[in-house]
């Protein structure tokens, strides 16, 4: 039941995140851009230096808030609000290079779009309780 209730969450998710992207591409005219479906898509090699620190200090985060949160019994809680910063961390750092570095600086509109809606869900998932996390 889980990962039926995983893949609906996922699927609302996409086509939530597909509906505005189209919706705002038509309203600020925005030009479709060619991405790789598991790629980084930097935009230059500062872009990419930056990311990888980001990635690399929320891993070193992620391991100490789970120890805390395994071994020291600190709220589950917290574990999700790092996923929550690190998420928008990502987003923010896209969207800031995006906005200063690219061809096609409207991009950014959609990254951070994709960021709010996909904040918002992560929170209504975690606060509703939707994926049963905090029932024993």
């Amino acid at each position: 039941m889980f990962w039926l209730k995983l893949a609906i969450i996922f699927f609302v998710l996409f086509l939530l995140i597909s509906g505005l992207n189209f919706f705002l591409r038509k309203v600020f005219k925005i030009e479709k851009e060619k991405k790789s479906i598991f790629s980084y898509n930097h935009i230059n090699d500062l872009h990419k230096k930056v990311d990888r620190f980001v990635r690399i200090g929320f891993m070193l985060l992620s391991i100490i808030i789970m120890y805390l949160v395994i071994f020291k019994e600190f709220p589950v809680t917290l574990y999700l609000i790092l996923l929550i910063f690190l998420t928008m961390a990502d987003y923010l750092v896209r969207a800031i290079f995006e906005w200063k570095y690219s061809q096609n600086p409207k991009q950014a509109i959609l990254t951070i779009s994709e960021m709010s809606l996909f904040v918002i869900a992560l929170i209504i998932i975690f606060h509703f309780d939707l994926l049963n996390f905090f029932t024993t």
